[in-house]
């Protein structure tokens, strides 16, 4: 590491000191960026072209479908590959990147760039940049804000026979639900029933299995009703945490969903399934990625007045969404670290940020999330700020995917597969996390 430092030092005193013959010697470079396959992406190889034409350094992108995504990109990165100078790699990645040095650590960039991070929302620096978590060590820029969040079937709400059978059975009026117990009832009450001449169904969540769909939407429940990965005032320690009796009844409700209102055949679903229950008129609420909502937004079916948005409800203990999203990081393993640096530093003003949004990237910068119109400038805006204000991540420790994989079965067998009770899935996965961590020598 100190060798590596030392390098990343020599670096930062080229871009310091010789900033023409940097700009002469960037003529003809490439850089290659790597992500995942989807909407944004696209928007930001549109917003790259700006990059190019200022610095005269070229630019190639690597971009991988979902399902593929973190197992190309980690192997890559333990690989020591070449292929990425830059990555926006996912939120949990960042402990185990930073303690193995697959990332540059960005502290003395920042300081000699005037790059400053409290500029980024302190949910999207905690959870994109820093690494020990609570501790001032960056090694990625917030590049995605994202959260999970809901779209609706605005305009099967707004049908007079919809409203009238809603407050018959429910003695209100339809509208986005305002608590976790509002959205099940929504569900319920649209499961079944016909619209059009076509039978439709409650909601599309994540029930997902091989990667981290199911514990991702669980998360939306859970976080509502109370769940904590540990006791605050001592790490690691999650008995009475993870299988309170709060994460239980969130484990419990999330089943009910699942059970009372999702589509025929709907046990190994997530971003893409959602997307396509929802485009293909089979469901009034899915739960989604906002990244997703600005293509929502202009589907020709279901977008424009068509379509709602609503911010994950809260539940018995307050509000709480699950954090999506993504830091940018230059990769050690480079051989184009001068330039990547020369990206970091473009993509982090205030200037691109705005254009990072309105071309349909989530710009995690108070210059664009703070600006006083913000939540007039989409109709999803607004519920994005509330999210991101409230977001819980999944743990960012080196062993991350071990801790995912054992969620993903225990919670996976309880709510699809009717595995045990709620109370024997969350003490099963203490016991699966406590081997991780003692393996590990945190406990």
């Amino acid at each position: 590491m100190k060798r590596l430092l030392a390098t990343l030092g020599a670096v930062i005193a080229a871009v310091g000191i010789a900033a023409p013959a940097q700009d002469a010697q960037a003529q003809g470079k490439t850089l290659t960026l790597c992500w995942a396959a989807w909407d944004p992406a696209n928007a930001l190889v549109e917003l790259s072209k700006d990059f190019t034409a200022q610095s005269g350094v070229n630019m190639k992108f690597e971009f991988v479908p979902w399902p593929n995504f973190a197992d190309r990109m980690l192997n890559e990165l333990n690989s020591k590959g070449r292929l990425c100078d830059l990555l926006i790699g996912d939120s949990q990645w960042i402990g185990g990147s930073a303690e193995n040095g697959h990332y540059v650590k960005l502290n003395d960039f920042f300081a000699r760039e005037g790059i400053k991070i409290d500029d980024f929302m302190p949910a999207t620096v905690a959870g994109y940049a820093s690494w020990p978590k609570g501790t001032p060590n960056y090694w990625a820029l917030p590049a995605m804000g994202d959260a999970l969040g809901w779209t609706y079937r605005k305009d099967w709400f707004a049908r007079p026979d919809i409203q009238a059978a809603f407050k018959q059975r429910f003695n209100r009026d339809i509208a986005p639900p305002k608590t976790q117990a509002e959205l099940k009832d929504i569900a319920e009450f649209f499961q079944g029933r016909e619209i059009d001449g076509k039978r439709v169904y409650g909601a599309a969540i994540f029930t997902e299995r091989g990667s981290e769909g199911i514990t991702m939407g669980v998360a939306n429940a859970l976080h509502t009703h109370g769940f904590k990965y540990q006791d605050p005032n001592k790490p690691y320690s999650m008995e009475g945490f993870v299988n309170s009796a709060a994460s239980v009844a969130g484990l419990d409700f999330y089943k009910q969903l699942y059970k009372c209102c999702t589509p025929p055949g709907y046990s190994n679903s997530y971003m893409q399934e959602g997307l396509d229950a929802f485009k293909s008129g089979q469901v009034a609420l899915q739960m989604n990625w906002f990244a997703f909502f600005p293509g929502l937004h202009k589907d020709p079916n279901v977008g424009g007045d068509r379509i709602g948005f609503f911010v994950n409800p809260p539940g018995p203990a307050g509000r709480g969404s699950q954090l999506g999203g993504q830091g940018i990081s230059v990769v050690s393993y480079s051989q184009n670290r001068t330039e990547a640096l020369q990206y970091i530093k473009w993509f982090a003003s205030a200037d691109v940020q705005k254009k990072w949004w309105s071309l349909g990237g989530y710009s995690c910068h108070k210059a664009v999330l703070e600006d006083p119109n913000f939540a007039s400038t989409a109709p999803f805006a607004r519920d994005f700020l509330t999210a991101m204000g409230e977001v819980v991540d999944f743990w960012a420790e080196p062993s991350y995917a071990q801790l995912l994989l054992a969620m993903q079965k225990r919670i996976h067998d309880f709510v699809v597969a009717d595995q045990g009770t709620a109370k024997q899935a969350l003490d099963l996965l203490i016991q699966d996390w406590t081997k991780v961590f003692k393996e590990d020598g945190k406990i």
